[in-house]
């Protein structure tokens, strides 16, 4: 999880320091029966959502930002079909450099184009099975676009 982070906070970094797109300046709402808040943070470029569970576990990070992240996301690691935002995509397991810490087996990423030049970055950080299907049906219905995310849908 901490080369998965540090390739995170890389491309962040990264990403920072050449844009200049403006990015959306909120989360996209979650239901109220998911149990899940936003932690927020916003950059020039990118907005930064963590969705964090009561007991301040972390479970699903979203980077919405007007650059590719151009992850490497590489075939043998790729798992569920899914979508977000309306298009379609594959959820991979995170490579971590060989390493598989406890959970890595319901650890998901992926990158959608959602739109002209706007990306979203999806990591989730599931404790169990179960746990990562109700994550992947939730951003499966996250609306993206500029309305939506102002009225709070």
């Amino acid at each position: 999880m901490n080369i998965l982070r540090a390739a995170l906070c890389l491309s962040l970094s990264l990403s920072a320091a050449a844009a200049s797109a403006q990015s959306p300046t909120e989360c996209p709402s979650l239901p109220a029966s998911s149990g899940l808040k936003w932690q927020q943070q916003a950059q020039t470029d990118f907005l930064l959502c963590k969705a964090i569970t009561g007991d301040g576990r972390e479970v699903l990070s979203l980077i919405l930002s007007a650059r590719n992240p151009d992850l490497p996301l590489s075939r043998p690691l790729r798992q569920e079909k899914g979508l977000f935002a309306g298009e379609s995509l594959y959820w991979y397991q995170p490579d971590l450099g060989g390493q598989q810490p406890p959970g890595y087996e319901n650890r998901r990423i992926t990158v959608v184009k959602f739109d002209k030049n706007r990306y979203a970055q999806i990591s989730l950080y599931a404790g169990d099975a179960q746990e990562l299907g109700s994550l992947q049906t939730l951003t499966q219905g996250m609306n993206l676009t500029p309305t939506a995310v102002a009225a709070g849908r």
